[in-house]
């Protein structure tokens, strides 16, 4: 009696212990790729806005999520979900939000400001520019060598790589930007929007 009584309380003990160092590791990364591509929809409508405002129940600038602690993201969704938190708009989303969509958001705005929407390596990206960029924009995008030649630096890599994509599949019909796009892959044009959008620039978002 003693004993099974001994077994049982080594048991709960376990399985108790276990339950307390599961809670305590930390959640899984989440899938800032996946999040981009599937994901953001939801989002953007109202934090992909520079300076956009609420219109219920009241009037105030809705929050800058982009560089964020991701913890703390993950966190203000479940208070949503939850109803820790009652904004309307956000508790509906929230509860249509898994506990891996809400880290796969947050590994997504919870990347450093400037970098939130580059898929593609800066570094490798760097190293191509000599080859393939800097004649015209500059080894940064800061330096275009005509007044008809655009800044790159600072500017959204999404769209970069959208241009860069458009170039070499015709969608964009400017001879030498099709020559140079026609030498680069789909990785490549990924690395270079990459680099680019992650460099300091006069470039900004305005009203």
């Amino acid at each position: 009696m003693a004993l099974r009584f001994l077994k049982a309380s080594l048991g709960a003990a376990l399985i108790s212990g276990a339950q307390a160092a599961l809670a305590q590791q930390p959640a899984s990364a989440g899938d800032a790729g996946l999040a981009h591509r599937d994901k953001t929809a939801m989002c953007i409508g109202c934090h992909g806005i520079p300076g956009y405002k609420t219109a219920f129940p009241e009037v105030y600038h809705v929050p800058k999520i982009a560089g964020q602690q991701p913890a703390y993201l993950i966190n203000a969704l479940k208070a949503y979900r939850s109803g820790e938190r009652s904004h309307p708009s956000m508790r509906g989303i929230a509860a249509s939000l898994s506990d891996r969509d809400m880290a796969d958001l947050a590994a997504y705005y919870g990347v450093p400001a400037g970098t939130a929407q580059a898929s593609g390596d800066a570094e490798s990206g760097k190293a191509k520019v000599a080859q393939v960029c800097a004649a015209c924009h500059g080894p940064d995008g800061n330096q275009p060598s005509t007044q008809d030649q655009p800044i790159l630096a600072g500017q959204y890599a999404d769209y970069l790589a959208k241009a860069l994509h458009d170039y070499k599949s015709g969608k964009r019909n400017n001879p030498l930007m099709k020559g140079f796009a026609a030498q680069l892959s789909r990785q490549d044009m990924e690395d270079l929007a990459a680099w680019f959008s992650s460099q300091k620039s006069r470039l900004h978002d305005q009203r």
